[in-house]
């Protein structure tokens, strides 16, 4: 049994919110969610949130799932659409300034 959790527009870029999901792929889900927890980068907190709703969705789907036998089976970043800024520079110039943005997926299994 398979169960999902989808994050869209997450205002992380995606290289830096896959630093974090290649440290938790493949865990179980109970560990994941310990080191997430410890972790100093600010795209674990979007990963964590993402975690739990995954774990919830496996606990509405199914009611007596193991929770400790959940298990990270596939996590994956992709890049979403990228917000352009214009940021004034001398001599009447403009540098282009990208706000990236994530969709984050996450699929667990027992």
């Amino acid at each position: 049994m398979e169960s999902k959790a989808i994050l869209k527009y997450a205002r992380v870029t995606p290289r830096k919110a896959r630093r974090v999901i290649d440290l938790i792929r493949g865990k179980r889900a109970s560990e994941a969610l310990t080191s997430l927890r410890y972790m100093p980068y600010r795209a674990a907190v979007h990963v964590a949130k993402l975690l739990k709703s995954a774990i919830a969705n496996a606990e509405q789907k199914n009611r007596n799932v193991d929770i400790d036998k959940l298990k990270i089976k596939t996590a994956l970043v992709d890049q979403g659409p990228v917000m352009k800024r214009m940021e004034p520079r001398a001599m009447g110039r403009a540098n282009m300034i990208k706000k990236r943005t994530s969709h984050i997926t996450i699929i667990l299994s027992e």
